[in-house]
């Protein structure tokens, strides 16, 4: 790849560094995203003049209704990990909790500005506290934050600035409402100070194929304007690099381009070495843009996103249509992996999630959800199966949070009854270091490594001091990993990774070289990494392997797979 084969610098300049995120070369001049509101209006609205509570509690109201009227707009233009978070946002906006803040704080006499950022400070302070996922809803809410304040004091939503050319947009982190409006056209890289290598912008950044590194530290410190390059595989920004050199770099990065856009599968190495190369989607939308891409099915259909709006669970039959539209837009030859419903944390679904936990990120989520209701589960395997039987879909079904074999066991026995391969997840520790049993009660493992990542480091994605420790390239991480990966192999039985890992062309060789059989990403990830692994052999993937095993740290794991495989 050019990243990793270009020539050095002429002559050395400025380097910044943070974690990568999307592979890609970014040329071009910084935009700065501040997107705050204008002091000057908020100074000019001062109080508000309201007479009383009431009356700001209702300008209040009206505000924060048009805030989740935006969002779920947006929602409704997306698909995916974009439409998901628009839909949270939304409900965060007409929060019940936070409205009984913002009213406690004007009935305590602060004015209506003073009472929003009180009210929002405590729920960051709530959510910070949780940690986990929960704690990346705190960009989400001070989104919110400002987008209330500008309805309020009169002005337009803040947002990303326009950008009038191609652009490498800098930012100290993006709201998920900034990220779904990225042009790939003109964001030609995308920095944050912020993030971690699984939080919303790096997500997003994915789906779109635009070169992104996040963590970067200092890197607001770059006056708008200066011309910059962004290397989205080795996690560097250049400042004001040789022309000449950076202009290089780009041509080779446009050649891998190419070369990524003409693959068209299927998944294997350059030896022969089969890897199934499959989708991430969230909906009928998602999936037949998925199915027109060169990917062989779908790895993890995640079912709760398409109930983030429901209040009430619906029918069988009406599970049973909603699935069989994203089982249909795949044929013969392909299968489709279900999730059931991973609701808890970050993801409420209000008919089923639990309200009011300590720690949700720690608590009755994914399959834990059945354990007090039983039902929840059963109605669910009933419409999956109503569904496989109509499609005539080859379906497999697994469970998120499993811990336990027993827990295995029993869902197991639940999906073979209805005619269906059954399978885990392994996102908690336990399930990969007890992967072996596992896979004596299920037919397949697919490892979650954005929650696997996290649980073993013991580091919110948000963190980006912790950047370092929620990166998969991590050794304990992928330690783990390769016991699963083991297990499988003894077993006769595929092991996929159908977490953001899947989504690095580099990570994926090293993910081969350990035994896996399947990658599940963002449809937009699929040429890269399948032309990645086209280039290399088996055995190159396997010493990638090791060599990404014996490291010290995420950085020294990718220089020492970038110099073996060139």
């Amino acid at each position: 790849m050019a990243t990793s084969t270009s020539a050095p610098q002429p002559q050395q300049t400025p380097s910044l560094t943070g974690t990568p995120v999307v592979p890609g070369v970014g040329y071009g001049p910084v935009v700065v995203a501040r997107g705050e509101v204008s002091s000057t209006a908020v100074a000019a609205f001062g109080t508000g003049g309201f007479a009383d509570p009431d009356a700001a509690l209702a300008a209040y109201d009206d505000a924060a209704a048009a805030v989740a009227a935006g969002y779920a707009a947006k929602a409704e233009r997306a698909t995916g990990h974009v439409a998901e978070v628009m839909t949270a946002s939304a409900g965060l906006a007409s929060d019940r909790g936070l409205r009984g803040a913002v009213r406690k704080n004007l009935r305590d006499g602060d004015d209506l500005l003073a009472s929003v950022h009180g009210a929002v400070e405590q729920f960051v302070a709530v959510f910070t506290q949780l940690g986990g996922l929960m704690a990346e809803r705190v960009t989400d809410l001070l989104d919110i934050e400002r987008r209330l304040v500008a309805r309020l004091v009169g002005e337009p939503e803040p947002g990303l600035p326009t950008l009038p050319a191609p652009s490498i947009l800098v930012a100290e982190d993006l709201a998920p409402a900034d990220t779904a409006g990225l042009d790939p056209a003109l964001v030609l890289a995308l920095v944050t100070e912020r993030g971690g290598p699984t939080s919303h912008t790096a997500i997003i950044a994915r789906q779109l194929a635009i070169p992104c590194v996040v963590g970067v530290e200092d890197v607001l410190e770059i006056a708008p304007g200066t011309v910059v390059l962004v290397d989205g595989a080795r996690g560097s920004v250049q400042v004001e690099p040789d022309p000449g050199w950076a202009r290089q770099q780009v041509t080779a990065a446009a050649r891998d381009r190419a070369a990524h856009d003409a693959w068209t599968g299927p998944g294997r190495t350059a030896d022969g070495l089969a890897v199934k190369i499959l989708a991430n989607v969230a909906d009928a939308p998602s999936a037949a843009l998925a199915a027109q891409g060169p990917v062989e099915g779908v790895g993890l259909f995640r079912t709760e996103l398409c109930f983030l709006n429901q209040t009430a669970e619906p029918s069988v039959e009406e599970q049973a249509g909603i699935y069989e539209r994203v089982l249909g837009a795949f044929g013969a030859g392909q299968h489709v992996v279900v999730r059931t419903l991973d609701a808890g944390s970050d993801k409420p679904v209000a008919f089923a999630t639990l309200p009011g936990e300590e720690n949700p990120a720690l608590g009755v989520r994914g399959l834990r959800l059945s354990f007090g209701n039983p039902g929840l589960m059963d109605r669910q395997l009933d419409a999956v199966a109503m569904a496989a039987t109509a499609t005539g879909t080859e379906t497999w079904v697994m469970a998120p949070m499993v811990a336990t074999v027993a827990e295995a066991a029993d869902f197991g026995a639940k999906v073979r009854a209805r005619g269906m391969k059954a399978g885990v997840m392994v996102e908690v520790p336990s399930a990969a270091l007890l992967a072996h049993r596992m896979l004596e009660e299920v037919d397949f493992l697919s490892i979650g490594t954005n929650d696997l990542t996290q649980y073993t480091m013991a580091a919110d994605r948000m963190a980006s001091q912790l950047a370092h420790l929620t990166d998969a390239w991590q050794p304990a991480v992928l330690q783990l990993i390769a016991i699963t990966a083991e297990a499988g192999r003894r077993a006769g039985k595929p092991v996929g990774v159908c977490g953001e890992a899947a989504a690095d062309p580099l990570l994926a060789c090293v993910l081969v070289g350990m035994g896996i059989t399947s990658l599940s990403m963002a449809a937009a990830a699929a040429p890269p990494v399948g032309a990645r692994l086209a280039a290399v052999t088996s055995e190159q993937c396997e010493d990638a392997a090791e060599a990404a095993l014996a490291a010290t740290d995420p950085a020294s794991g990718r220089a020492a797979v970038l110099e073996l495989l060139g």
